[in-house]
């Protein structure tokens, strides 16, 4: 293997992503805390879910490259469905697949076996949207993937807490 071999695995596709604030922390209502009471889930309590998820690449959230935001979540309770738009920091980003199938796996894992979930990347953002789309929408696909344990492991760091 040569230098420039290492030195290309080493490279990062987007070596200085631009940036974005956090927003604030939710407050929590009486109802909310109320074991008792029905929640109804919201756009913010899943954009909250997700928001601290793990860029695959950069020590940063997904929140912090703006591949996820709260305008992009849509909730119906009643219908007991997720739909997440998240949006790659470039057009040809190769962790578009890894970061949906995150993102997923963290509502999988966090929402009543009641909802559907839709995880897809905004119209437009990837050149590679629709098969990333595709994969993404596929149950098989996705079970398939989950049971790599090397990708698992990948994902599950994505969805662990970052030591800062």
């Amino acid at each position: 293997m040569s230098d420039e071999t290492n030195v290309a695995e080493v490279q990062l596709e987007n070596a200085n992503p631009q940036i974005f604030q956090r927003s604030g922390e939710r407050l929590l209502t009486e109802s909310e805390e109320d074991e008792d009471v029905h929640d109804i889930i919201d756009d913010r309590e899943i954009f909250d879910l997700i928001r601290s998820i793990n860029d695959p690449e950069h020590p940063l959230t997904l929140e912090e490259l703006n591949v996820v935001e709260q305008l992009r979540v849509q909730v119906n309770d009643g219908e007991n469905t997720v739909s997440v738009d998240f949006t790659p920091t470039i057009p040809h980003c190769s962790m578009a697949t890894l970061i949906g199938l995150s993102i997923k796996v963290k509502l999988l894992r966090s929402l009543p076996d009641r909802f559907k979930i839709d995880v897809s990347i905004t119209p437009g953002t990837h050149a590679s949207e629709d098969a990333v789309n595709k994969q993404l929408g596929d149950k098989e696909r996705v079970a398939a993937a989950l049971e790599n344990s090397h990708l698992l492991e990948v994902v599950n760091q994505c969805l662990s807490a970052r030591s800062i």
